[in-house]
């Protein structure tokens, strides 16, 4: 669904020029659902306005929807479906009538378009809102409403851009749902996030950004387990003494922390072997690793910290 080759977009600034996407390689294939995740200013933003032909490419190609990027533009936007990080319908829009008058964009009749509407009402749960004016929904529901319209003319391939920001945890729960569901009836969903559960929670496959490369890319378990070992925390006053065991172990006050191949398996034979040697335990942890561990092992950096630092221009 998704094919490019050495995409790249390079900005001119005052400052001189900056390659925000340096020469990317995706693949996303029919009926995947990809998760699209980057530290703030690593390029995600950037590619998505490429392959959603808000912003010409600088170099390289892609095919998307079956259509080629750079000379059939229009071709890719009858294809797809793009929702972006703010809400797309008319404040004082009633919901029934922006989504008939959407509809008749992408060339629908009147009657066609109000028959879409109402199909569309019902599958994103916003029955009964039809004359309501948009800017009375709760946040859930004008993401719902943004999603539908998105999906007016049944794409192959839906664009999502921060599709949960700033909902609250059920609203988020309940857009997976229907995010999920747009997956499990055959669309093809792209999507950038910042939550890393919701990456986690969504995702068949995950591409990482940063700096403008991928890279990463797998399942999120595949993601998890290239993080070098459990993550394991034992209580003991004796921390600086069991921190001489393992190189790259950091000690703090009466912690001593350090990560071990498959820790569940592996934790009862170190604990005997730190029986023998007479360390005394106040507390034991075993943490899988994250996918902000993946962040960290592979961009030095926590997408957490970087999420509360706000928005980097450039995307």
């Amino acid at each position: 669904m998704i094919k490019a080759r050495g995409l790249a977009r390079r900005f001119t600034t005052k400052l001189g020029p900056v390659d925000a996407v340096r020469g990317v390689d995706i693949d996303v294939a029919e009926g995947e659902l990809v998760g699209f995740l980057g530290p703030n200013g690593a390029g995600k933003s950037t590619t998505l306005r490429m392959l959603t032909t808000l912003l010409q490419p600088t170099a390289g190609e892609a095919i998307v929807a079956g259509h080629d990027l750079l000379s059939d533009p229009a071709g890719v936007r009858r294809n797809i479906g793009y929702v972006g990080q703010k809400n797309g319908a008319g404040a004082d829009q009633r919901v029934a009538d922006e989504l008939a008058l959407q509809a008749r964009f992408y060339g629908l009749s009147k009657h066609e378009a109000r028959r879409k509407a109402g199909d569309l009402l019902e599958r994103f749960e916003l029955q009964g809102m039809e004359k309501r004016a948009v800017i009375t929904l709760s946040g859930g529901q004008q993401r719902r409403l943004d999603i539908a319209m998105g999906m007016l003319h049944d794409p192959r391939l839906l664009f999502l851009d921060e599709p949960s920001t700033a909902l609250d945890p059920q609203s988020r729960r309940n857009l997976w749902d229907h995010i999920k569901q747009l997956k499990a009836d055959g669309t093809t969903v792209f999507l950038t996030t910042h939550y890393l559960d919701e990456a986690d929670f969504l995702s068949d496959r995950l591409l990482v950004i940063d700096h403008g490369s991928i890279v990463g890319e797998g399942s999120p378990d595949e993601l998890k387990n290239s993080v070098s070992g459990d993550l394991v925390v034992l209580g003991t006053p004796q921390a600086a003494v069991v921190a001489t065991k393992f190189p790259d172990a950091v000690v703090e006050d009466e912690k001593v922390s350090f990560r071990i191949p498959n820790g569940d398996r592996s934790l009862p034979g170190l604990l005997r072997d730190l029986d023998n040697l007479g360390v005394e335990l106040h507390s034991v942890q075993v943490h899988r690793p994250t996918l902000d561990d993946v962040f960290l092992t592979m961009t030095g950096r926590s997408l957490r910290e970087e999420t509360n630092a706000g928005q980097n221009y450039l995307g």
